[in-house]
């Protein structure tokens, strides 16, 4: 009896995130029954799209024990680019795109710059360009609003086979970094170095190698995250992308990461994190809470997802533990 109550807390805890996931869905569904339409659901993927592109290059992060507090700049500073190019020369969308893409490499570039060659700690890193960024930003911008073409608003709207093209994004580059992670090489190094990385050095990978990959990574779906909530709003300003760290963070988080490396997935995970974070928004303007509150309990919310997460984990481990037999 014992081992089949174990077993099922176990299974409960292990699946706890889809538990939760699908606890505040009823509890939105129930007190607002507009948030149960196919549209409402639709419109928070789409919402929850550039968010969650940005939360799988910080998950890819995390693995390597690793952070990056800058993607809210770097969306800015991308962004910006590539709106100052489309308005000022005239350039066509996808050279803007690849301006805005380049940006976020080079983002990651410094951060690998800084990490493996100067081996500046993660958090003074990725602080420091964090403030960096969004200053060069606003020194470009001059501190004024970017607008963009309706060419790029029209991408925001646009559809293939019925399905918005930000919700596709979103789930390519989902499925393009969960084959990489699970089913190359350079993925298991990832898990291996944020594991234990004198362990990896010492299985003979290219630990500098593997932290670039990751924050080059990270720097560009930083950028293409803030690319896809361009093509939402139409027009930027100075607060565009600040604060959508903790958002990114969270939902890895809520998706199963660990701060301390080795652990998570992007494929549910950081998805349903991603997608949660939104819901939860989302619900709380369907019930009408009061807007001032909003921010308030979506923080409490977070919070509390993440802290049972984190209790989740540990009781995890110490059942992982238990089962551990020494053979005589």
């Amino acid at each position: 009896m014992k081992q089949r109550l174990r077993k099922i807390e176990y299974v409960s805890l292990q699946y706890s995130p889809y538990i939760l996931f699908i606890v505040i869905f009823v509890i939105f569904s129930t007190l607002s029954p507009r948030f149960f339409q196919i549209k409402s659901l639709e419109n928070i993927v789409t919402q929850a799209s550039y968010i969650g592109i940005v939360a799988v290059g910080i998950t890819v992060v995390l693995l390597t024990a690793g952070i990056d507090l800058s993607v809210g700049s770097n969306m800015y500073l991308s962004a910006s680019v590539a709106g100052l190019l489309m308005n000022n020369f005239g350039v066509p969308p996808l050279i803007g795109l690849l301006a805005c893409l380049l940006t976020g490499l080079v983002f990651g570039l410094v951060h690998a710059f800084l990490i493996t060659r100067l081996r500046i700690i993660p958090f003074i890193a990725t602080l420091g360009t964090m403030v960096a960024g969004r200053g060069l930003a606003l020194l470009f911008t001059k501190s004024r609003a970017v607008a963009f073409p309706d060419s790029i608003i029209q991408i925001g709207s646009t559809r293939f086979i019925g399905i918005p093209l930000p919700i596709l994004i979103f789930a390519t580059v989902v499925l393009i970094i969960h084959v990489f992670l699970k089913y190359t090489a350079s993925g298991r190094q990832i898990y291996a170095v944020g594991h234990n990385i004198e362990a990896a050095k010492k299985a003979g990978i290219d630990t500098k190698k593997i932290l670039s990959k990751a924050y080059i990574t990270c720097g560009v779906l930083a950028a293409l995250g803030g690319f896809i909530s361009v093509v939402q709003l139409g027009i930027i300003n100075a607060g565009f992308g600040q604060n959508d760290e903790f958002d990114a963070i969270a939902a890895a988080i809520i998706g199963g990461a660990s701060l301390f490396g080795g652990v998570g997935h992007v494929f549910p995970g950081t998805a349903l994190g991603a997608i949660l974070i939104q819901m939860i928004s989302t619900g709380l303007v369907f019930i009408r809470v009061n807007l001032y509150v909003q921010p308030i309990l979506t923080g409490a919310i977070i919070f509390l997802a993440v802290w049972l997460d984190s209790q989740r984990n540990g009781r995890l481990a110490k059942m992982r533990q238990r089962t551990i037999r020494v053979e005589e």
